[in-house]
């Protein structure tokens, strides 16, 4: 059997007034991320470019200091139904935490979503970092970090659990016998487990289309845990340097491995900010633009939140302090960031400065040819099985992206040039069934 050429996948990472910070202050920039109209067209944009998946992310609190796309958000469950219906092939990415739902919910919605878009439905699975979350549940604060994975893990299981409850050919819709179920091919999940009791089934039939993929972001060891045995995307926080990324990369595959899965099971997919010029000077430019706009109010509200720790009381043109992850914070972030500081001895300036472009995810400017050279050199070093792109705003920046980089891609065969199947999991080259 010929083996098949290893293909690079592609997501983006939509925040409808950019990813950058200030991205919405470009000229012609979108400035909502509450406008209908403006995701359906950056869906169409990512189509358009073969991407394999569309992502929303979510939060569950109001700050006014916070990026401009998290103060105003739809919930992107319904978002995605949205989308669903206004898209044909493009994979569909909802996050949902299992700090703050119920298993039961959760794969109804998502075994819903599933069909409603005939196979393109993923979940991204978070635990939720910011405790100042847990004030709108009723909640004095979150668990710590490896208990919210524990409760994470059995809340999968028992998702995965209950869109297995039911057996193809369970509705048998006889009109000469008068038989609507085979009541054989349904049964109850009757989970019993430390944190949720759950009977089940769920009051809905078995998708054609298999399982919703699942998203997973957690880079810590609990994280990786989670997602090597239950993930078929994980979307992963790096910062250029390419021996942590190996090694990170190779570390989430063997434990894949152990899981008894296949390597290629599970895409790792790190995120990534690309600003195109036509030249590299050109790009550094528009970059340097960009950083001219942040506040650094917001920049060290950032700052400290993807460390963990509230840094407002040290100088700005010092060294980044000493800080260790907290218990409840989000440690992937904090330990990437950190890293970076200390091996590019940056101040506090300059570690806001890179913060606040992306969120602490790995920013590459130039030209066409350059962002696709760094791609595929990650890539076939197998560092990365593709990127969630990460575009500065929106539409230009993705637009450039999809009419630039996309073609210089196709050109060296490393992504496709048509979609050669109309699910999520088609797009991935995956088959696996929960």
């Amino acid at each position: 059997m010929t083996k098949t050429k290893r293909q690079m996948h592609l997501g983006v990472f939509w925040l409808g007034t950019g990813n950058h910070s200030a991205g919405w202050r470009m000229e012609g920039a979108a400035r909502s991320n509450f406008d209908l109209s403006v995701i359906q067209s950056g869906a169409r944009i990512a189509e358009r470019g073969k991407f394999d998946l569309f992502f929303i992310s979510d939060g569950l609190l109001f700050d006014a200091g916070d990026h401009p796309s998290f103060v105003s958000r739809f919930e992107p469950t319904t978002l995605i139904a949205a989308l669903g219906a206004a898209t044909k092939y493009i994979g569909l990415g909802a996050t949902v935490s299992t700090s703050f739902s119920e298993p039961y919910t959760v794969a109804r919605t998502f075994a819903s979503l599933q069909q409603l878009s005939a196979g393109r439905a993923a979940w991204n699975i978070v635990t939720t970092s910011n405790d100042s979350a847990a004030l709108n549940f009723s909640q004095a604060g979150l668990r710590e970090h490896d208990n919210r994975y524990e409760v994470a893990n059995e809340f999968v299981d028992v998702v995965r659990g209950l869109w297995n409850c039911w057996d193809e050919g369970a509705v048998v819709a006889d009109p000469r016998t008068g038989q609507f179920l085979d009541p054989s091919k349904i049964r109850a999940l009757d989970h019993k487990g430390r944190y949720f009791q759950v009977k089940g089934p769920l009051n809905m039939e078995r998708s054609p289309y298999g399982p919703p993929a699942i998203i997973q972001a957690g880079g810590s060891a609990a994280g990786q845990d989670l997602s090597s045995r239950t993930a078929d995307i994980v979307f992963a926080v790096v910062n250029g340097d390419p021996t942590s990324a190996k090694a990170a990369y190779d570390s989430l595959k063997t434990r894949v491995v152990k899981h008894g899965r296949a390597p290629h099971d599970l895409a790792l997919l790190p995120g990534v900010m690309p600003i195109i010029g036509r030249s590299d000077e050109d790009a550094k430019e528009q970059l340097a633009k960009l950083q001219s706009w942040l506040s650094p109010t917001n920049a060290m509200t950032l700052v400290s939140q993807r460390i963990g720790y509230d840094i407002s009381g040290y100088p700005m043109d010092g060294p980044v302090p000493e800080i260790k992850p907290t218990a409840t914070g989000h440690q992937t972030f904090s330990q990437t960031i950190l890293e970076l500081a200390r091996r590019e001895k940056m101040t506090l300036r300059d570690l806001y400065n890179v913060t606040a472009a992306a969120r602490g995810h790995w920013v590459i400017y130039g030209t066409p040819k350059r962002i696709a050279d760094t791609m595929e050199e990650w890539f076939l070093a197998e560092r990365a099985d593709g990127f969630v792109v990460m575009p500065a705003y929106f539409p230009g920046a993705f637009d450039d992206f999809v009419d630039q980089v996309v073609p210089e891609l196709q050109r060296r065969g490393l992504f496709r040039t048509e979609y050669a199947g109309t699910t999520l999991r088609d797009h991935l080259g995956q088959t696996r069934e929960t």
